[in-house]
């Protein structure tokens, strides 16, 4: 099967009946699993994302379990709190710069406008997960998926 088109910014689905191969191709993809059999590439440029079929009941906020997607977002974020703790201006100013590269000022507005698309409220986006029905908890890990900036995005379904 020839790759699918890889242009920057497109996102591509991956879809088809139950038992097909879906799960497991997902599972070699992030090396969950070593293929038995044949080789593959995955190119580096590419960013695999997902939509998890079960949502653990979480105390977070909606918005953030939905920030919790854009996985380089948040190691900044975490590299930023410990540059403060240490008290390093140079670490600082370089993890801002970072920031800036990938617009991390407008995520939350980012994640709100997803959630807003997908049915929820302005009120919605501080419940808290645990407080959502299964169908509402998909529509969440829908737009935590959304939000992270990927070129391949595969959803997997299971019904």
């Amino acid at each position: 099967m020839p790759p699918p088109p890889s242009n920057p910014g497109q996102k591509v689905g991956l879809v088809g009946k139950n038992g097909c191969g879906k799960s497991t191709l997902l599972a070699l993809l992030k090396n969950e699993i070593s293929a038995d059999g044949g080789s593959y590439t995955f190119p580096v440029s590419w960013q695999l994302a997902w939509v998890n079929q079960e949502t653990p009941a979480l105390p977070q906020a909606a918005l953030e379990y939905v920030i919790d997607g854009d996985r380089e977002y948040r190691q900044l974020e975490a590299q930023l709190h410990d540059a403060n703790e240490r008290n390093d201006g140079h670490a600082i100013a370089t993890i801002h710069g970072k920031l800036d590269a990938i617009d991390a000022w407008s995520i939350r507005s980012r994640a709100a406008s997803l959630l807003h698309g997908l049915g929820f409220s302005n009120e919605q986006l501080e419940r808290r997960v645990s407080d959502f029905s299964g169908g509402w908890r998909m529509r969440l890990n829908l737009a935590q998926a959304l939000i992270w900036p990927f070129r391949l995005a595969a959803a997997r379904r299971t019904d």
